[in-house]
């Protein structure tokens, strides 16, 4: 896994939380997993699916009774992250307030990551 010990890799607003429970609920899913794939205007793109069988290599985050599960691939692009969930009078959706983020599109769906700093030779 990636991160610090004792901290978890992305953290939960109460409305996303609860979103997330409801979800859960209505479809009988076992959580959420989040991950990234190449794609949109700035490079990457956020990716949620409904998780009915746990990988094992996935982090798993619990609060509230929401779980989230974060793909591998995805983990070192999502610490630190936290996940809201808005409500507006045209859209409604999560929202990922990132610090990883080096750009983002627009419409917020696509985004670029910072580069990884290179080691001194």
């Amino acid at each position: 896994m990636f991160g610090i010990p004792g901290k978890q890799a992305v953290t939960l607003t109460p409305r996303a939380a609860a979103q997330i429970v409801r979800l859960m609920d209505r479809e009988g899913h076992s959580g959420l997993r989040i991950g990234v794939k190449k794609g949109g205007c700035a490079g990457m793109e956020y990716t949620m699916d409904y998780v009915t069988d746990m990988d094992p290599n996935d982090e798993v985050v619990e609060q509230d009774g929401a779980r989230v599960l974060i793909a591998p691939m995805a983990q070192m692009f999502l610490f630190g992250t936290e996940i809201d969930y808005e409500t507006g009078l045209l859209e409604s959706g999560f929202r990922f307030n990132n610090p990883n983020v080096a750009e983002a599109c627009g419409c917020g769906e696509s985004i670029k990551f910072n580069e990884p700093a290179e080691k001194p030779s």
